[in-house]
This record gives structure tokens, sequence and C-alpha cells, in this order.
């Protein structure tokens, strides 16, 4: 098992997911990790599910999706989970390497339905799926995060391996260097009857244009938020949670589904998390905006003279008072 090897100063990484992406990773169905920056870490990346309830026609959707491109490989008898929880962690994976969309589309290598995975820019590659058997209850933040001590301490003693419908292996270039399969390490040279979409049957059209659309509900939302992921050092930003009302998940899509993602994660190492500021009619988790604040009952409002200015003021005006 590859662990413990990271970019940044990640000690127990976890990544907030959307339902139902989250759950499909945990339970080994979902073998892509799509994003549209590179992966941070190499080995385990903790699950965890944001707070939105995934609504029937998103998961539909997803289901359809995964039914097809394992059916490509023979695989008819997918099991998917009975429940879709949120605001829960769930469970780990092992993240082997992060290769580009048209990499992984031409990867003899691997199956034909792990290839028709690649629907992001970049994709996280993930092997050994392990589910917790009860999900902690947690707040989730955006990017990749460490996970409290406490919270990890626990966690890591109710793991249990899960068996995928069809597992894959990531070969490395080079077995020495966990991070050898990166952007650039296959070869892209795609062969057009390999992406022709002439022999795609309709339903398979049918259900990956369906999965798109369901992970684009959610990139609208975090267009703001984007901007380039750094690595997890002392000089990163510390990062905000990102419902200003509770404080909880990160709202950034985990769809590997043209998926917006959490591109602009604010990382840290996660020593603390920040308390909530009130201000007026916001709560803000860090400095407030200009005209923010409510001044403090019994302050003289802007403009307004002490009683000892005005003293003076009158003696001015009345040099003989």
């Amino acid at each position: 098992m590859r662990r413990g090897h990271s970019s940044g100063n990640y000690r127990n990484p976890c990544l907030t997911m959307h339902q139902p992406w989250a759950s499909l990773l945990v339970y080994g169905i979902k073998r892509i990790e799509g994003r549209t920056w590179a992966a941070p870490i190499r080995g385990r990346l903790w699950v965890h599910a944001a707070s939105k309830v995934p609504d029937e026609a998103t998961i539909k959707a997803m289901e359809d999706f995964y039914r097809e491109i394992y059916a490509v490989d023979g695989i008819t008898d997918l099991k998917f989970p009975e429940h879709y929880p949120v605001s829960r962690l769930l469970g780990c994976v092992e993240v082997v390497g992060c290769v580009r969309r048209e990499e992984l589309a031409c990867w003899e290598m691997v199956p034909e339905g792990v290839r028709l995975e690649a629907q992001t820019d970049l994709c996280w590659l993930c092997e050994q799926p392990q589910k917790l058997l009860i999900p902690f209850e947690m707040r989730g933040y955006q990017g990749v995060y460490n996970l409290e001590k406490k919270i990890y301490e626990a966690a890591i003693r109710g793991l249990t391996p899960v068996e995928g419908p069809l597992p894959v292996k990531f070969l490395l270039p080079n077995p020495q260097d966990p991070f050898s399969l990166k952007p650039g390490s296959i070869s892209a040279n795609v062969p057009e009857t390999r992406t022709s979409e002439l022999e795609r049957s309709s339903s398979l059209t049918a259900a990956i244009a369906g999965a798109r659309a369901a992970a684009t509900q959610f990139s609208k939302k975090v267009q703001d938020f984007e901007t380039t992921p750094q690595t997890n050092t002392a000089q990163s930003v510390r990062r905000l949670p990102l419902k200003s009302e509770s404080f909880e998940e990160d709202t950034t899509p985990s769809a590997n589904l043209s998926e917006t993602s959490n591109k602009g994660a604010l990382t840290s190492n996660n020593k603390e998390k920040i308390s909530p500021i009130k201000y007026e009619g916001i709560t803000s988790p860090s400095q407030p905006s200009s005209g923010g604040l409510r001044p403090h009952p019994g302050a003289p409002s802007k403009g307004s003279i002490s009683p000892r200015g005005e003293h003076m003021k009158r003696k001015r005006d009345c040099p003989h008072e």
C-alpha cells in the first residue's frame, strides 16, 4: 500500500465531494476522480461527503453512466450504494497517479470503461477503496485538507476494504518514484479508432451526456473560487469554510464529468479551524468588508461630537462664557 507521499504538508489528506460521486468512489465503482487541477498527493486520500442532498435525477444519471461504462467491459451486475449520506466522512482511497484526460483515454493498459471515465482535464487515479462501517459526521472544506487528529484516530480503526466491480491496478512508470505517474508520463497519441464517437452505442452516448449534465449543476456555483491551488505549506492561505451560514461542507462538485471542481482550493495544514466572526447581516471567517461592522452600543455615531468637544466649541463661540 502506498501511503504518506505528498507534495505539501499533508498528514491525513481529505477531499470533500458531492454525492453521489463521494460514495461511488468509496465503493470502488468510480475509479477516476476528475479535477481541473493536478493531485497534490499520492497515497491515502480520505473522502468526505458534502452537505447537499443529491436529487433522484442526479443519482439516476450517474448510476446509468456507470452501468453503461462497466457494460463495455462485460460487467452487468453493478451493486450501487443503498444510501448516499451527506455531511459524513465515508472512507478513503489510494491516489496512485494523475494524468491528463487524453492520456487516460488512450491508455490501453487499463480497461475501456476506465478510459471512458476520462471526462475532465486531469484525472486522479484511485485504487484500494475502503469504507467506514459507521460514517463520521463532520464538516468539510474546499480543496485537499488535513483531517483533525481525533477524527483520523477514530476513523482509521473503522475501515473495511471494498471489492469494487472491476478493480484496476495503475502501473507506475518508475516504481521507485510515487509521483512518476503524472501528467505527460503517458503517450497522448490517441488512436482514432479509440475515440470515434460513432463507435459508441446510443445508450452509452446518452449516459455520458446525462452524467455531464448532472455535474454541470455544480460547476456554475464555483466559478468565482477558481484559482490555481497552492501546495499545502506554512505559507499557504488559511482555508475558508464555504457555507457562511453553517460553515459546513465544500460546495465544489466531485464529479469527474465536466465538473469545474474545487480548483480554487485555499490550502493549509489545517492545524486550526477558523472561527466565524459575525458582522451586520454577514457571517465571515475572515476580515470584514468595508462598512461591515456594527458600531459598539453607546459609541458615538460617525460625525457626532463628545460632551467635552461641545463645551470647547461653545467656549470658542462665546469667549465670555
